[in-house]
């Protein structure tokens, strides 16, 4: 297995402004959300660790979308970098971080966007070679106002907002220069999904091609 991701969180990061983060309960539904999600402009999916069912939501995607990229969400341990691996993600995403998440995620080969809320947990992140960094819970753990308090000290970070981003609120984060990307649950409402509104689904990612800095 590969020890270097082939794509760097900067990457992930720059594709899109937004990266939809996926709460999947039913198999069926993952790879029409993906070619909707495609076929808006947004490449980078982040499915979250949260269902029983992910693990195998993420690998019919790679296998049936290939020209979406699989990210896994929550990823809070080394069994978890490993079974995203094996499922065929691309990068992963956590909700903190951990040097050993850090490690087990460049010994699978993924690249990693991890979570920090706090300046400490920043530091931790940088010690072990981690630049670009999910800022999370965004708005609960200070929104706008502390990215711009973080870009003094932390000038050579960028971030990746989530949590209580949402469509109303995503260019005041975006038009901040330490921010690349947003991530937010709002491109794939629980109700589309239910209704197999797919072309909604895709209205939502392409309106959100125009936060575009």
């Amino acid at each position: 297995m590969s020890t270097t991701p082939t794509l760097t969180a900067l990457q992930v990061m720059q594709d899109a402004p937004v990266i939809p983060v996926i709460v999947l309960n039913d198999v069926a539904h993952a790879v029409p959300i993906a070619r909707a999600l495609v076929a808006g402009g947004v490449r980078m999916l982040e499915v979250t660790l949260r269902t029983p069912q992910a693990l195998a939501c993420m690998e019919a995607i790679a296998k049936e979308v290939p020209e979406a990229v699989v990210g896994a969400g929550t990823v809070r341990t080394k069994a978890d970098a490993q079974a995203a691996a094996m499922a065929g993600a691309r990068f992963a995403v956590s909700p903190g971080y951990t040097s050993a998440v850090g490690q087990a995620c460049r010994d699978n080969g993924l690249a990693l966007l991890p979570g920090v809320a706090t300046g400490s947990e920043i530091m931790m992140a940088q010690q072990d070679g981690y630049t670009e960094l999910k800022f999370f819970p965004a708005m609960q753990a200070g929104g706008p106002a502390m990215l711009k308090a973080w870009s003094g000290p932390f000038f050579d970070v960028k971030f990746c907002p989530t949590g209580g981003v949402t469509l109303q609120n995503a260019s005041e984060f975006l038009a901040l220069p330490n921010v690349v990307c947003v991530g937010g649950s709002w491109l794939v409402p629980a109700d589309a999904m239910a209704r197999g509104e797919w072309s909604r689904i895709t209205q939502l990612a392409r309106d959100t091609l125009a936060l575009r800095k």
